[in-house]
């Protein structure tokens, strides 16, 4: 009777485990190291091919760790972690302000990485989930305290997530990562959006938005606006891959190298690709920022369009984990974690078709790199303890941790 029961326990608790989201990000693992096994092959500087393959997959290890740990959490612990997080992160963005690696930000203009000889890290990346846990629960609190919701309340709303917000985008452009600041502003955009506020407040805002992105071109594109972006803290080689962006075919051998460069690599690839580890277009940074450029390349629009697939696939799945709990806090979490995974891909890919200026984004569970890896499994870990936890956040409890 006691063997039986204890199989009963380990059915249920295997049960609870969400395949559906594990498959899309185990599939996009494998394109990724495949994907650094190429460009590795073929990167002239490449010290060692099986490092950075074996590199990575220690990193993919380390995450799934993570991600097990973190489905052990439930609401509660969450709810309660929260804060920590947030300040831990805050924390941290301001250290690697005095504790920077020298080399990297000579090398990238960015003053966003920590190295311990040859670990590397960028801490802005785990401050995503961070962020999500924190906006969440401030959202949820403010929910449950204000019954009747005018647009007086919802521009409370609004005010007190900028405020939760305003540190992290200081820091991020004292550290000269525009891209990574462009990040939580999606996160934060989609989290108002799903937050209730009325669209008497939402229209005119995605209007402002759409007018102050047309003036900020404006502005890179005539010298006397770059000289006013400068004074505020724009760079100039930020201002070159606007210039790149627009311009793609005038300087295809110095600064525009690179996005020429992933541009040719896709196109030659065309339909079905050229084949796995044929790679005849050299561009520079493949196997992080211009990853895409590898699959296209070696798998051609089909093989691009399978890995888009694979990223709603996750979405749908994620999508689904917030409809099955019919949790709030949980519904705020998932929703950060969307948005945070949609924009990088939306960026990265764009960025190396031509679509968009190039950020320097990482392409989700795909791009070399320790740290966004981690960030995203992080993410993957919170949509995971939902359906292993798969219960609703008592109002008692959040009136009892209302205070912070």
């Amino acid at each position: 009777m006691e063997r039986n029961d204890s199989r009963v326990a380990r059915k249920d608790d295997s049960s609870r485990i969400d395949y559906g989201i594990i498959f899309p990000v185990l599939m996009l693992a494998i394109i990724g190291l495949a994907s650094i096994y190429v460009a590795a092959t073929h990167d002239t500087s490449a010290t060692s091919v099986f490092r950075q393959v074996f590199s990575q997959l220690i990193w993919y290890l380390l995450g799934v760790g993570i991600v097990v740990v973190l489905m052990q959490f439930d609401a509660d612990q969450l709810w309660w972690l929260a804060p920590i997080a947030y300040g831990a992160g805050i924390v941290l963005l301001i250290l690697v302000l005095f504790l920077y690696s020298r080399s990297y930000a000579a090398n990238t203009g960015a003053k966003s990485w920590f190295a311990f000889g040859g670990f590397t890290f960028q801490p802005s990346e785990v401050m995503k989930p961070a962020y999500i846990l924190m906006m969440a629960r401030v959202i949820t609190v403010y929910n449950h305290r204000v019954k009747n919701r005018t647009i007086q309340s919802d521009w409370r709303l609004i005010g007190t997530m900028a405020l939760w917000t305003l540190p992290i985008p200081i820091l991020l452009l004292l550290q000269h990562d525009f891209g990574t600041m462009l990040v939580f502003i999606a996160i934060f955009i989609g989290l108002v959006v799903v937050s209730g506020v009325t669209w008497r407040i939402l229209i005119p805002s995605f209007v402002g938005m759409v007018v102050l992105g047309s003036t900020t071109l404006m502005l890179v594109a005539l010298p006397w606006g770059q000289a006013l972006l400068q004074k505020i803290g724009f760079e100039s080689y930020q201002f070159a891959r606007v210039d790149n962006w627009l311009h793609p075919s005038s300087d295809t051998t110095n600064s525009g190298y690179q996005l020429w460069q992933s541009m040719k690599a896709i196109g030659s690839g065309q339909l079905f690709g050229k084949g796995f580890n044929v790679s005849n277009v050299n561009v520079p940074v493949r196997e992080s920022d211009m990853i895409f450029s590898v699959i296209g390349e070696n798998f051609g629009f089909i093989g691009s369009i399978v890995l888009i697939g694979l990223y709603f696939l996750l979405i749908y799945k994620i999508l689904q984990v917030i409809f099955d709990t019919k949790n709030e806090f949980y519904a705020y979490v998932a929703t950060g974690v969307i948005m945070m995974i949609l924009f990088h891909v939306f960026e990265n890919i764009g960025m190396n078709i031509g679509l968009l200026p190039l950020t320097g984004i990482p392409l989700p569970f795909v791009s070399a790199g320790g740290s966004a890896l981690i960030g995203n499994m992080i993410g993957i870990g919170l949509i995971m303890s939902m359906r292993y936890h798969y219960y609703s956040y008592s109002k008692a409890s959040i009136e009892e941790n209302a205070d912070f």
